[in-house]
């Protein structure tokens, strides 16, 4: 119970990062799938209204591909933010002795984002539009925990994991007031933590918490915003789980 309280607080704090980049990164998929036909969901949001869903399938018992839709729309009094992106990608996983899953992702994605900043009077000062385009990789590991979370009378079993993203972003088209500008690129690493809690029978409740860096000090492509979500996750046809 400690160590879910401990992390539940490094999430929030994690997740307490300002947005001050054209880009806001998806969370990295880790369906830790263990067999072939298996299909993994995920729907998830944070504290700044970024939305993501996410699947997965495993189209032989070695090989899945994945995909991941990520928006955030809101407005604040200095600026409103438009930003739609989605991924794919194509994997390998396997399981590994002590009730242990590898992962190995590679794939792209691409979008739009939109930035309208507004002075003290909210009239527009500058609008900022452009396309993001990405390729990545990703390792995922998770492992069974050996004890559970105790709750009204019942234990919820603990699955805990990490993942690893290396991403080449750009932005492209990039205009400013509808002139053309300069576009950017960016090499981004971005560390996560998950911890699963099974709710009832394939839903699970899931928390990620992680950060993103960045390689290029840019002005508008950069990593400015911290990797938060909460969300239920659902795995069907689960003829083998990691408690096996």
């Amino acid at each position: 119970m400690k160590h879910l309280l401990r992390l539940t607080f490094l999430l929030v704090l994690g997740g307490l990062t300002g947005c001050a980049s054209l880009y806001f990164p998806p969370p990295p998929h880790a369906p830790m799938l263990t067999h072939q036909g298996e299909f993994y969901g995920a729907v998830s949001t944070n504290q700044h209204t970024n939305y993501a869903l996410q699947g997965a399938y495993g189209l032989t018992n070695h090989l899945a591909v994945a995909g991941t839709f990520s928006s955030l729309h809101r407005k604040k009094s200095d600026k409103t933010e438009d930003i739609d992106f989605g991924e794919a990608s194509l994997g390998y996983f396997t399981r590994l002795p002590d009730k242990r899953v590898l992962e190995v992702y590679v794939g792209g994605g691409g979008g739009a984002t939109r930035r309208i900043e507004r002075n003290d009077a909210q009239l527009a000062t500058r609008t900022l539009d452009g396309s993001l385009s990405k390729i990545f990789a990703q390792v995922n590991y998770a492992k069974k925990k050996q004890n559970s979370l105790h709750l009204f009378n019942r234990d919820f079993p603990l699955t805990y994991g990490a993942a690893m993203r290396l991403s080449y972003m750009q932005l492209n088209n990039f205009t400013i007031d509808n002139l053309p500008a300069p576009g950017e690129n960016n090499v981004f690493f971005e560390p996560i933590t998950f911890t699963r809690t099974q709710i009832a029978g394939p839903v699970q409740l899931q928390l990620i918490s992680g950060q993103i860096f960045g390689f290029r000090n840019n002005k508008y492509l950069k990593a400015a915003n911290s990797v938060f979500q909460v969300g239920i996750v659902i795995n069907l046809d689960k003829n083998t789980t990691l408690d096996d």
